[in-house]
């Protein structure tokens, strides 16, 4: 049972898919001729006004009459098959019959019309014209008109035959000897058809190894964001149980480190200082995957007001200090207040200096300095960090700031890290209509840069919280 349930499904997805392939077919055929119908249109126009000129007048214009019917009907059917494919109420059948049927009618017409032509011109006389005209237009066909084959089968099968019968009937009237020019039209007209027929498998072969591609993607595709979707609930159920277990363990060693329980027995005092530094670790953690959370969700909440960024940076640096002394690196901030306001979350901002002060002592040697400053730069504000560590390859900028990206991705790199910090800076600083990058050289150090929206010096915004799609 279980089995004939896989074969079902099975049979299912195949189903699918060829409805699937079927349709795209039909939309590419329907592009493809409204694209080409006003050369078309034009080429069967002067066409008509040659033969209409050396020719016969009046024939002439019977089958322009009737090729512009035709390609009216062609004309309204591509756009009904545009418009039904568009809403999905294509019915693919009926679609594909008189997808035949125009090709059936103009063929003909067009067919009927060269033959009329060469009649005109007589037994054994020089057909390049009517000739010229099928072979432009097999060629026509093979080249865009190759996303079915029983449709592109059909139409040159005419074609051909209107090929083949003009020199046939010459040397079926004349009865000329093997030595005759007539002859050699024949074969040469052989020739000229076999290479229609390869150009034409050609076409078909490239088209349908396309579509195959084409839809093998969009499967990849709908994969992908079913994976991207399934991550993206699992990140957010699992960061939303750690919470609240996670509140309530860093809370209670933060009260016991800090004394306020009693006095710490010294053979437990390193482990519970361990304890209380990875669980603060680990809370950050939680706060960052939320965020990115809440923002692939297109629930990120700003708190915008008019802030003094000097004071922002100065006291996320300042409560930088304490991890700066743990890593022996040197946090070298002069940045006067009151001179670079914007508009934006203080709260996010911080969380944004602080990211950038830790991936800089992260990757700088012991005694390093890092240096952080402020510039106004026309009518934005211009942060940066520099440190002097190890530097950034070139053409990691993907990876720096990809979402758990590292870029020594290994189980034995020297430097920790969930590789959150610069995506969620990175999520932050565009929210606020601003941009973040880096400037770097391998062994030397790295720059990083965010660049704001100065506020209007004397303007006095409210608090306007704002919640971002």
């Amino acid at each position: 049972m279980e089995a004939k349930g896989k074969d079902i499904e099975q049979n299912g997805i195949e189903l699918s898919n060829d409805i699937h392939s079927r349709i795209k077919r039909l939309k590419d055929y329907a592009h493809v001729g409204q694209k080409l119908s006003l050369q078309r249109t034009i080429i069967y126009s002067l066409s008509v006004f040659l033969a209409g000129f050396y020719y016969d007048p009046t024939v002439a214009m019977l089958f322009f009459v009737a090729i512009i019917a035709w390609e009216i009907y062609d004309v309204l059917l591509l756009r009904y098959i545009l418009r039904t494919a568009r809403d999905h109420s294509i019915n693919i059948r009926k679609a594909t019959f008189h997808v035949a049927l125009a090709t059936a009618l103009s063929a003909a017409t067009i067919a009927l019309f060269c033959v009329a032509i060469a009649i005109q011109q007589g037994v054994g006389g020089n057909h390049f014209l009517p000739l010229f005209l099928l072979v432009s237009a097999s060629i026509f066909a093979a080249m865009n008109n190759h996303q079915f084959l029983p449709i592109l089968g059909l139409r040159l099968f005419i074609y051909v035959v209107a090929i083949l019968y003009i020199p046939i009937r010459d040397v079926w009237i004349v009865r000329p000897p093997i030595t005759s020019e007539i002859w050699l039209n024949l074969f040469t007209v052989l020739f000229v058809v076999g290479f229609i027929l390869e150009l034409a498998r050609s076409f078909l072969t490239g088209y349908s190894s396309l579509l195959k591609s084409r839809l093998a993607l969009e499967i990849e595709h709908k994969h992908a964001l079913a994976a991207s979707e399934a991550k993206t609930r699992f990140l957010a159920t699992v960061s939303h149980e750690l919470r609240t277990p996670l509140t309530s363990i860093k809370g209670a060693l933060d009260i016991i480190n800090s004394g306020n329980s009693g006095e710490i027995p010294e053979k437990m005092a390193r482990l519970l200082e361990m304890a209380g530094r990875n669980s603060n670790r680990l809370n950050d953690l939680v706060v960052d995957l939320l965020l990115l959370q809440s923002s692939d969700a297109g629930k990120f909440s700003l708190d915008m007001t008019r802030i003094d960024l000097g004071n922002v940076v100065n006291d996320a640096v300042t409560s930088f200090h304490a991890y700066a002394q743990t890593t022996g690196v040197v946090v070298v901030c002069d940045i006067n207040p009151h001179q670079f306001y914007i508009v934006g979350d203080k709260k996010r901002l911080d969380q944004v200096v602080t990211n950038l002060l830790s991936n800089a002592a992260k990757f700088s040697n012991s005694n390093d300095d890092i240096h952080v400053k402020l510039v106004r730069d026309g009518d934005d504000v211009v942060l940066s960090v520099q440190d002097n560590g190890i530097g950034i390859p070139e053409n990691s900028e993907t990876k720096v700031f990809e979402e758990f990206g590292q870029i020594d991705s290994s189980d034995q790199r020297r430097f920790q890290g969930t590789g959150l910090g610069l995506a969620v800076s990175k999520r932050i600083v565009e929210a606020h209509g601003g941009t973040i990058y880096y400037e770097s050289t391998l062994g030397v150090g790295s720059t990083f840069y965010v660049r704001l929206k100065s506020a209007i010096p004397d303007h006095e915004g409210k608090s306007s919280a704002i919640t971002l799609p």
